[in-house]
């Protein structure tokens, strides 16, 4: 998977700046814990740092392209490109020559032959950056649907990038800034494309180039949803989804170390366990290994919520059992989830306050014990996306309201919490509500129309888009931070953009020919899984019932404020936190006053930790 960095200075000569080149590429050592490397030229200084997946010995980076002892390009790269096989026997067909068996050398040797035009001929998820070598050019390519990070801040003479913000954060030509701007797009829970929050960064987007070089920046999308009349009957659009998962399943299978799948219990993640697991039996390759998190004493004493109906453990076994994956359950209590080195790690890994508290946290544990035992996982995530999954895609108010549909009648434990807790004046002066409303009309102007389409199926299109383009932005983004930071890589066979493409085009009468949410999706699988799992309402992940949790957090929100040397305090009004953090201080089973607890607490250690200057 790995971490890539790098710095292009057209006026200065890089080879005498490795120091801090290196203490870039050093914050990316969570990603790549396999191996490092850094290479410099007069202009530009690439770093990397390796999780070996794939030709464990023969994949280092930055990797050198030689051409008969010319060198014309580096490559540092993090991902996988799954059709690679296919693409390197086009390559050899075409004259090229391999020195390894790795999809990194087929990423470079690509771009040797089709120069920017190699994305378009790349299935996988990546981020990657080239430097040319013959025209001092510099190419830093995102893949389709945002799955890995890139992010890039332009200086007077060029330009620092990164796969997390923490490494173009290391060079001092970068400042720690929050603005306005930023500010609201860290609160609005909208994830607008190319917004990094710090002011002066800019994030890839998916499907993006960024070309720089003396005459400065330039992009270019080389991939985006495009509106298709759909012409196949419901048994042929279960029959196209069933055979596309069954390919992205079978190439994201590939690897030269330990796989195992993440399980849920729910339609989305059992499907790919189960598909795992069929294609490891038919090729005599043994079970599948899965893992799943589960809080202490949560299925014995789990209550409904707003948002869960159900426990995952039950059926998280039941599909073990039915597919007979080799299983563990990853069981976790309150101490574990409030450990403060715990929290710093998440804090660090996420390079921002987001505050989802335990959500994080749990991820980040369960991530950790994963990489124990595999070094890469298959996931469900992005299937609501793709299929309509969430609940709100359903709700007739969340449908026609003129804003994200995310945001309307629902209590979404994700939203960053301290949005409840800002002063009066700075809510005021910020207008988070304006700046949803600016950025709502920015995505909806973006829709592909679709002759003749109209009304309903018009703005299912519409909505379905957002989940495409904004929402399964933050899901992927809290996958990979927290994955990454323990070295681990998840795969998501959801976001392939075949099966994107494909199912963004069925209409919603068809994505809901039963009446229910996935419907499509549920009926490719219907011979995959048990019917308690097939049939099970949606779940999402989820959060620890435990009280003494509450307690604690609340406790730490006391001290804090007892404490008076929160420089939070110039953002937050003590009074509101105070309502939250006292014992009778609302529902503590209520997450969204959790959340706000979880918010106080997060903002407080960033701008300790990260010293940025608060420019509101």
């Amino acid at each position: 998977m790995c971490g890539i960095c790098g710095w292009v200075d057209f006026e200065r000569d890089l080879r005498e700046a490795r120091d801090t080149a290196q203490a870039m590429t050093d914050t990316m050592a969570c990603r790549g814990p396999d191996d490092e490397g850094l290479w410099t030229a007069p202009h530009a200084a690439i770093g990397h740092r390796r999780l070996a997946i794939i030709d464990l010995a023969g994949g280092r980076q930055p990797m050198v392209a030689d051409d008969d002892g010319r060198e014309p390009a580096v490559l540092t790269y993090s991902g996988e490109v799954y059709n690679y096989r296919e693409l390197r026997a086009e390559l050899i067909a075409r004259g090229h020559r391999f020195r390894t068996q790795s999809d990194t050398e087929v990423v470079l040797r690509a771009y040797l032959e089709w120069g920017q035009d190699l994305a378009e001929h790349l299935n996988g998820m990546y981020a990657f950056a080239i430097w040319d070598a013959r025209s001092e050019e510099l190419l830093l390519v995102r893949d389709r649907m945002g799955i890995k990070p890139l992010y890039y801040y332009p200086t007077p003479r060029g330009v620092l990038f990164g796969s997390e913000p923490k490494a173009i954060l290391a060079n001092p030509m970068a400042r720690r800034v929050l603005d306005a701007e930023g500010f609201c797009e860290l609160m609005g829970f909208v994830k607008t494309p190319e917004k990094a929050v710090f002011a002066g960064m800019h994030e890839v987007r998916p499907g993006q180039l960024v070309r720089v070089d003396r005459d400065g920046i330039r992009k270019r999308r080389y991939w985006q949803l495009e509106s298709h009349e759909h012409h196949d009957d419901v048994e042929s659009t279960v029959k196209t989804v069933r055979g596309l998962l069954d390919d992205i399943v079978t190439r994201q299978l590939i690897s030269d170390v330990p796989l195992c799948a993440l399980l849920s219990g729910g339609l989305d993640s059992s499907t790919i366990t189960a598909l795992a697991a069929k294609d490891l039996r038919d090729q005599h390759l043994g079970t599948v290994r899965s893992f799943s998190v589960d809080f202490v004493g949560y299925t014995e004493h789990f209550k409904p919520d707003q948002t869960r109906g159900t426990p995952d453990a039950p059926y998280v076994h039941e599909l073990v059992r039915h597919v007979g994956a080799d299983h563990t359950d990853i069981v976790l209590d309150s101490a574990a989830l409030m450990d403060p080195g715990v929290r710093s790690a998440v804090l660090r890994a996420r390079d921002l306050p987001i505050g989802i508290g335990d959500m994080d946290t749990s991820l980040y544990l369960l991530f950790k014990a994963i990489r124990e035992h595999s070094t890469v996982a298959l996931s469900g995530e992005s299937a609501d996306e793709v299929f309509g999954g969430y609940r709100w895609f359903h709700d007739r108010e969340a449908v026609e309201a003129d804003t994200f549909p995310w945001l309307v009648g629902t209590d979404m434990p994700g939203r960053n919490g301290t949005e409840r807790l800002l002063k009066d004046d700075l809510a005021h002066d910020l207008d988070l509500p304006g700046y949803r409303a600016e950025r709502y009309r920015q995505a909806l102007a973006e829709v592909p129309d679709l002759p003749g389409e109209s009304g309903h199926e018009r703005r299912m299109r519409e909505i379905s888009y957002l989940h495409l383009t904004r929402f399964v932005q933050i899901l992927l983004d809290r996958k990979d931070r927290m994955s990454m930071a323990v070295g681990l890589e998840v795969r998501v066979p959801f976001c392939d953009h075949r099966l994107v493409e494909y199912v963004f085009n069925v209409p919603w009468a068809v994505k809901t020919f039963d009446g229910r949410e996935k419907s499509v999706l549920r009926a490719a699988a219907a011979d995959l899984l048990p019917d308690a799992v097939l049939q099970r309402v949606k779940s999402p992940y989820p959060a620890t019932q435990d009280p003494s949790y509450d307690r604690v957090l609340r406790e730490r929100a006391r001290e804090l404020l007892r404490r008076g040397d929160s420089p939070a305090d110039r953002l937050v009004d003590r009074d509101k936190v105070r309502a939250f953090a006292e014992p009778s201080g609302g529902d503590p089973g209520d997450s969204s006053n959790r959340a706000a607890l979880e918010g106080f607490l997060q903002l407080d250690q960033w701008l300790r930790e990260y010293c940025v200057d608060i420019l509101v």
